[in-house]
């Protein structure tokens, strides 16, 4: 079989760079399309994007909604299909606008890579996530053995991501300079920190319980004042391999290296909670914990606002419809209290309703059409 077509490697280099500086789009929502094409070269054995028809459209859509995923050996989620042909269907709304791909491709046949309406309703249903509540988190921590280096930096790797909030990306990245403990803030600065659209903003360390600053800030003393690291070295560093007598790999410490990618963030996160007999709970799931803990302290939009920009969001709204899971979630917690019989209602649930309906009409009037 074929591994690669030359003219199809040379326009997806000219891609990618469309996606990177045209599109602003990061290496891993580039590398996530390029995985796409990938299959879909695949199917069709690496034929020329110029000879694309319709049939070739369909022929993967369906290939797709057919296949087993390696990992779970159940049929790819409509989801996963979903993105796959939206990235197809990118892809090939770009040739069309390329010269000598203009006049070989027919609009009209891109098309063909949309999925049904049933299937798409399925693919962008709204799911239950997996979120750790901060009881969870604080039981964890203290669960953390904390007598070496590399446990030490593990247990402040995730008191430092419930105080911030910070994508796995910026934790990688994060120097010590960009952490001010006396202010309780970490400044993501783009130029050095692996933010989302390389936004610079800061955060302030956000009021979940005093155990994760004291574990950060002792993290934080100990890299400079027993390991000697400075300002400009990593905050969460990487783990230093060595060989013992046998020959063998074993943990000698840390660098002062940033980690390559999240991959090792995700995997003491992993460890951690199954210590502790609680399920995995995603780095960036902690996201969801600060906005659902945000929606309980905060009492006027304006805290909640602020409490939104803190995680780097510039609508409020995308933390209510990415993070928050508002209908599902306040709707469980109304209509609990709805049980609970009361022979009046109090002023301030009076106020707490109408609050709810303005909240409701705003939701509402924003939402997408």
């Amino acid at each position: 079989m074929k591994k690669n077509n030359t003219n199809n490697v040379r326009i997806l280099h000219e891609y990618i760079r469309y996606l990177r500086d045209a599109k602003r789009q990061d290496d891993s929502t580039i590398d996530g399309a390029m995985k796409s094409i990938n299959r879909f070269e695949e199917y069709t054995n690496y034929l020329d994007f110029r000879k694309f028809r319709a049939k070739h459209a369909i022929g993967f859509k369906k290939g797709l909604l057919a296949q087993k995923s390696l990992v779970t050996g159940e049929k790819l989620s409509k989801a996963t299909v979903l993105t796959a042909t939206r990235h197809l269907k990118m892809l090939f709304q770009y040739l069309v606008t390329q010269q000598g791909y203009r006049s070989k491709i027919n609009y009209s046949d891109i098309e063909y890579f949309n999925l049904s309406e049933k299937d798409t309703r399925i693919a962008n249903t709204k799911r239950k996530r997996n979120v750790a509540t901060i009881e969870q988190i604080m039981q964890t921590l203290e669960a953390m053995p904390s007598s070496t280096d590399i446990e030490m930096r593990d247990r402040a790797l995730i008191a430092f991501v419930i105080l911030t909030g910070a994508r796995d990306g910026a934790v990688a990245s994060v120097k010590i300079k960009h952490i001010d403990i006396a202010e309780g803030s970490f400044y993501q600065d783009a130029r050095e920190v692996n933010t989302k659209f390389s936004k610079t903003f800061t955060t302030y360390f956000f009021p979940v319980d005093e155990l994760p600053l004291k574990i950060l800030t002792e993290w934080m003393e100990y890299l400079i004042k027993e390991l000697g690291y400075k300002q400009s070295d990593p905050l969460f560093p990487k783990t230093k391999l060595g060989h013992n007598k046998n020959q063998q790999f074993e943990v000698a410490g840390l660098l002062k290296d940033h980690w390559s990618n999240a991959s090792p963030i995700r995997k003491v996160f992993k460890q951690a909670f199954e210590v502790v007999g609680l399920p995995y709970f995603k780095p960036h799931s902690f996201r969801n914990t600060l906005v659902r803990l945000g929606e309980n302290l905060c009492r006027t939009p304006e805290e909640f606002k602020a409490w939104s920009q803190n995680l780097g969001h510039e609508s409020v709204l995308t933390s209510f419809y990415s993070y928050g899971d508002v209908p599902d979630y306040k709707q469980a917690e109304l209509l609990r209290k709805l049980a609970v019989p009361v022979e009046s209602t109090s002023s301030d649930m009076e106020e707490q309703f109408e609050q709810f309906k303005q909240f409701q009409k705003m939701m509402n009037k924003n939402k997408p059409q």
